[in-house]
């Protein structure tokens, strides 16, 4: 046997076990999921299709989603990561650039009001879907971690990282919602000012 034979063949047994034991762990990490985690990934699923089509919304509602999405978002690294003060201030660091670079380079542009229907007319977009996905996976992800490595919670840099990204989504949300009641509140303003007294 030559000697690149018998260097080759350990590697390649070893670079096996490693597959085989890498899908095992995910296979029972999905089979012991709580069945409630795939029912919120549906409901996401479901949101954000409806999402990709063009509809109409009240004010109320196009705020209250991303004024959701940010308390979850907010809540799941305050409770993740309770001792661990960094993760909050990442958390601001992410939602506020994002939420300033979303609003400054118009993000969410296409949104109008409806005079007649009173509502805002908000076009079709697949960015929610993807962004619902990967927070989904990014969720999933971290409680993974969390729950074969609980010491992870009190790892500062990890709790740093995990908030930027919580807080780059939430920002990402509010930026569409302030934008969406800019339009309407730019709209109902002008409607007030020139209507006749």
């Amino acid at each position: 046997m030559r000697l690149i034979d018998r260097v080759a063949t350990p590697v390649a047994r070893s670079h096996r076990t490693l597959y085989i034991g890498a899908i095992a762990m995910f296979t029972s990490i999905l089979v012991h999921t709580p069945h409630w985690v795939w029912g919120v990934f549906a409901l996401l699923i479901v949101v954000g299709v409806k999402q990709t089509l063009p509809r109409r919304r009240s004010v109320r509602s196009a705020i209250a989603l991303p004024l959701v999405l940010t308390a979850l978002s907010l809540y799941g690294v305050a409770s993740n990561f309770a001792h661990e003060p960094l993760a909050l201030v990442a958390w601001a660091l992410g939602a506020g650039a994002l939420l300033a670079g979303s609003l400054a380079t118009g993000a969410w542009r296409g949104v109008r009001w409806s005079a007649s229907g009173r509502c805002l007319v908000v076009p079709g977009s697949f960015i929610p879907l993807v962004l619902f996905i990967v927070i989904f996976i990014v969720k999933f992800g971290v409680g993974i971690v969390l729950a074969t490595d609980p010491a992870m919670g009190g790892d500062a840099g990890f709790a740093s990282v995990v908030g930027l990204i919580y807080g780059a989504f939430s920002g990402t949300f509010l930026g569409r919602g302030v934008a969406m009641w800019r339009v309407a509140y730019e709209a109902l303003h002008h409607e007030a000012a020139s209507s006749p007294l």
